[in-house]
């Protein structure tokens, strides 16, 4: 099936919505609990079914790109799905375990504990730039939460959305797993059904719609949203250190990735030298982009024009544009990196999240100074320091606000599944991945328990009794 004959597919209505969402509660009605061996089944078929068929969803994926290469697939969004179900896999039982919380001696003899109850069913918002990791990374989390899931895949990626929708569909039953097509008005409706809660992943702008939507209901949402995520270079990193790391970042998938570094802050005296390193580095990544399968093109026209009018815009304002393939011819998509230097906050490139092979190096002459232009920016999904100096490190740390962060390194944060994924302000809010993806999708029930024996009674009214005056001077001190 190819892209264009996706795009001609029915896409689901209003109707089907409704529909699918009451079918969805109606099977949670009928088992709100599900044991564990049931969750772990899930989790098995959903690795067996990755495993089966990750050339079929590499190639459709490429399709949807006009040239993704296959092995940033497997990298990027086949390796980090397996690993995240086998992570779920192994620790899910621990985490199904109640948690047994302490009891004030006011309130003995009782017990209290936390149980984790599944919410319901669940909607999931998947964007286009790496469709598959951004579908079975919640998903993995909502199955092991005990949820009915919806999925609702970008229409930006038709092959991988009707992969996806009919190998769901044959390994799962649609009230556990609904796949859901379409264009922005089903998105927009999809969002305003009562989910019990709904995970949104894309553009800040269209996420403010999203939990517009949700508000309506009182449906809980995790944002998980973009921004302008800086990278800091210091005074004393080798800058081949630096240069590589983020190079590898900023070029992964052609940039569009929502922790890809939109911009790099470089010591004045070092930005020259930095330009050069970035360059020898990216040249020895690729050799060639023109023609290049390791060098993934932009998903669709409208985002390679809205990149391009970056590049026309910066120039136009005065910036000093270096591609660094200027021999090549174009072929396709496939927008060559480029680095931007002598660059303002007028610049639109300045202004919106890249979201592209373009990165704009900015000076700074302390690091001061740096920490200063990015706290006085939104606050970004991740920020990156590169630098040896435990002290330096640890100031950026306290120093800054951002999603996550990486030392020394760039994207690999979100690779860890013992570590939160989340936003922070107009980058998201809430977090999954692991543990914490269970407990988002978890309701965390308070449970207070006594038997036959009741102390409280000694509180109960009238309020004259002598031992009222006793409880308050042992308590109330």
């Amino acid at each position: 099936m190819t892209a264009d004959a996706a795009r001609l597919l029915p896409s689901s209505t209003l109707d089907d919505l409704a529909t699918q969402f009451s079918v969805q509660r109606q099977a949670f009605a009928g088992n709100p609990m599900p044991p564990a061996a049931q969750r772990l089944q899930w989790l098995k078929s959903l690795r067996q079914m990755l495993l089966k068929h990750q050339d079929a969803l590499a190639a459709a994926i490429s399709e949807d790109f006009s040239g993704r290469s296959i092995d940033e697939t497997r990298l990027a969004e086949v390796m980090p799905s397996i690993q995240g179900l086998r992570h779920t896999e192994r620790h899910l039982k621990q985490w199904l375990k109640d948690s047994p919380r302490k009891v004030g001696l006011a309130f003995q003899p009782a017990s209290a504990k936390v149980v984790y109850q599944p919410l319901g069913v669940v909607g999931i918002i998947v964007p286009w730039n790496y469709p598959l990791f951004l579908a079975m990374g919640p998903l993995t989390c909502a199955l092991a939460a005990g949820n009915r899931v919806m999925l609702k895949l970008s229409e930006a990626t038709p092959a991988t959305g009707l992969l996806l929708k009919q190998l769901l569909e044959s390994a799962f039953p649609q009230d556990l797993i609904t796949v859901v097509l379409g264009e922005a008005d089903v998105g927009e409706a999809f969002s305003r059904l009562p989910f019990d809660h709904l995970l949104f992943t894309g553009a800040t702008s269209v996420g403010r719609h999203v939990m517009l939507a949700a508000a309506q209901n009182l449906t809980p949402v995790t944002l998980e949203l973009g921004g302008k995520s800086p990278a800091i270079v210091s005074a004393t990193v080798p800058l081949a250190d630096a240069a590589e790391r983020i190079a590898f970042g900023k070029t992964l998938n052609a940039g569009q990735t929502c922790v890809a570094p939109d911009y790099v802050l470089v010591p004045r005296e070092r930005l020259d030298d930095f330009a050069d390193a970035y360059r020898k580095v990216v040249h020895r990544f690729y050799p060639s982009v023109a023609d290049n399968p390791d060098y993934t093109a932009i998903i669709n026209p409208r985002h390679l024009a809205r990149l391009e009018s970056y590049l026309s815009d910066a120039r136009d304002k005065g910036a000093k544009i270096i591609d660094l393939y200027p021999q090549e011819v174009r072929q396709g998509r496939r927008l060559p990196p480029h680095l931007l230097q002598q660059v303002n906050d007028d610049m639109r490139v300045m202004q919106d999240e890249i979201f592209g092979p373009l990165l704009p190096l900015v000076p700074y002459d302390h690091l001061d100074e740096a920490l200063s232009y990015i706290n006085q920016r939104p606050r970004p999904l991740a920020l990156y320091y590169f630098g040896y100096d435990r002290g330096e490190q640890q100031k950026v740390l306290e120093q800054s606000h951002s999603g996550g962060v990486c030392l020394n390194d760039t994207l690999l944060h979100v690779a860890q599944d013992d570590l939160p994924f989340g936003g922070v302000g107009p980058s998201g809010m809430g977090h999954y991945h692991g543990h914490d993806g269970f407990l988002t999708f978890s309701k965390a029930k308070a449970v207070f328990a006594k038997q036959r024996l009741n102390a409280a009674r000694l509180i109960y009214p009238p309020y004259s009794k002598p031992l009222i005056k006793w409880v308050y001077k042992l308590f109330i001190r």
